[in-house]
């Protein structure tokens, strides 16, 4: 399938129609390739990127979606909301799922950049090239019926970004002093997800890589050894992986998200 074939199905929230790894291919490299130049085909036509996403970080999932390790896409302008604070440590906002293709939700820890890591940057000197921290809710999706796809498919789905809302920002340095305290911090942390008010699943930062901070390290090397790709930079955001299950969402319905304090709640209203 072409890079064009593939932005339309996109845009029309179409199913692909082919089994696993078809559409993907054989190969990861080709994949990303394959993925860059869908990126810059949305580039011609005016949508701006606004950072990137990572998923499979939460090893949790892997069995169940059969793959063995993370994969990237684009954070894009016209997907990328921010909430709106109702109360300190509490935003809400709302998500469009029109043209989404089996949409699903996942809540995540969403990292601000302030400047471009140096090169084979630290983990502290990744620590220290970040702004702020905020929870988020991200709406992923599949173009491969029922979710069953190879690694590759993914890849070329645009890493199944599809929406992303940012809830409050905290200034990194209010939640540790350094990258290793952070790293502890993140991984002893919880949410609860909710679904119009009742509880449907706890998670853990630990499952992410054993950290947020630890899968944005992570994917800082992959994006570097990725040909083409646009490396990170003041001002980008970038959404580090569910801390739970991906959970199937249907307009008219409310989600909640409470994470360990200071991160606070975010609340999204499915539209």
């Amino acid at each position: 399938m072409s890079p064009e074939q593939l932005l339309q199905h996109h845009d029309q929230g179409r199913l692909w129609g082919q089994p696993p790894g078809v559409v993907g291919g054989p190969d990861t490299a080709a994949a990303y390739q394959t993925a860059l130049a869908v990126r810059q085909l949305r580039q011609q036509r005016g949508e701006i990127p606004r950072g990137y996403k990572i998923g499979f970080t939460n090893r949790t999932l892997w069995q169940r979606y059969g793959v063995s390790g993370p994969m990237w896409g684009t954070v894009w302008d016209t997907g990328l909301a921010f909430a709106q604070a109702q109360a300190p440590g509490d935003a809400q906002g709302h998500l469009d799922l029109a043209h989404t293709c089996q949409p699903r939700l996942e809540p995540e820890i969403v990292f601000g950049m302030k400047a471009t890591p140096v090169a084979d940057a630290s983990l502290q000197q990744l620590f220290e090239a970040i702004d702020w921290i905020a929870p988020g809710f991200e709406v992923v999706q599949s173009h491969a019926l029922d979710w069953k796809f190879s690694a590759t498919d993914t890849m070329v789905d645009g890493g199944l970004h599809a929406r992303l809302l940012v809830g409050q920002k905290l200034p990194l340095q209010s939640l540790a002093a350094d990258a290793q305290a952070l790293h502890r911090w993140l991984a002893q942390a919880r949410v609860t997800l909710l679904q119009n008010g009742q509880a449907v699943e706890q998670g853990s930062g630990a499952h992410v890589l054993d950290s947020p901070l630890n899968a944005l390290h992570h994917f800082l090397a992959e994006l570097r050894q990725c040909p083409g790709a646009a490396d990170l930079r003041a001002g980008d955001v970038v959404t580090t992986g569910t801390w739970t299950d991906a959970w199937p969402v249907l307009p008219g319905q409310q989600w909640r998200a409470d994470f360990s304090a200071p991160l606070g709640s975010i609340v999204a209203q499915m539209r």
